[in-house]
């Protein structure tokens, strides 16, 4: 029976930057570095890619993942969710005769995925009576002295109450990270993650980085850059 397993989910249908879980980030398709930090974390009995696209399997295959069957098209549009993704693999497993115990999905988008952080994502699951972890940072900004801009292109803040407090008397807030989130198949998953049920592994903001734009894919890549030349990642 397997007892760890690690999903990334992968589709191809990607518009903003096309084919961006397989194109090249510093000289390897971008999903590699998701499968080969869980893969070096010796964590998993198997890491899974699902995903619709032959091109993406062939490629996570090729960098040691396993794509024990392509995902159908009904879970591979826009509007499917990632917990959608990973229950219906799991799901599929379960009809395999594999029942795993702890399920990490990873997002193939997470090239400053760091295998310690994964090992503290699991061993805060397996020590704790969380039902789930996942990777978090500290928000770069007070969200308390946020605002908004209304229809009449107007500012409007969401606390107004805190626009004179001082930014360093005001509580600290954050945000998911978006690399990986850890859970116990064993317990009914929260409704909300960010709640009592839940241990956030708090990652350092250098390590964070959102890859949905082309604005974000440069970013990605200078951070990458400075990041290797220090010696960080």
């Amino acid at each position: 029976m397997k007892n760890t397993i690690a999903i990334i989910p992968a589709r191809g249908g990607s518009k903003r930057i096309p084919h961006k879980n397989i194109k090249k980030f510093f000289g390897k398709p971008l999903i590699a570095y998701s499968i080969e930090t869980a893969l070096n974390s010796k964590l998993f009995d198997q890491v899974i890619v699902s995903t619709d696209d032959k091109q993406i399997a062939k490629i996570a295959q090729q960098y040691g993942a396993e794509v024990p069957f392509l995902r159908p098209a009904n879970l591979s549009n826009d509007f499917t969710t990632t917990g959608e993704v990973t229950h219906d693999l799991l799901k599929r497993l379960q009809i395999m005769g594999i029942n795993p115990s702890f399920v990490c999905t990873i997002y193939a988008t997470a090239p400053f995925l760091q295998t310690k952080y994964l090992k503290e994502g699991y061993n805060q699951l397996v020590n704790t009576d969380a039902k789930v972890t996942f990777s978090a940072s500290v928000m770069p900004f007070p969200i308390q002295r946020t605002f908004k801009i209304t229809h009449e292109n107007r500012c409007e803040m969401f606390h107004p109450e805190h626009f004179k407090t001082r930014s360093q008397d005001l509580e600290e807030s954050y945000q998911d990270a978006g690399q990986f989130y850890w859970e116990k198949i064993s317990d009914t998953p929260p409704t909300i993650l960010f709640s009592k049920d839940s241990i956030p592994i708090i990652l350092p903001r250098y390590l964070v980085q959102d890859i949905d734009t082309i604005e974000d894919w440069k970013m990605a890549e200078l951070m990458f850059e400075v990041l290797q030349k220090r010696h960080l990642i």
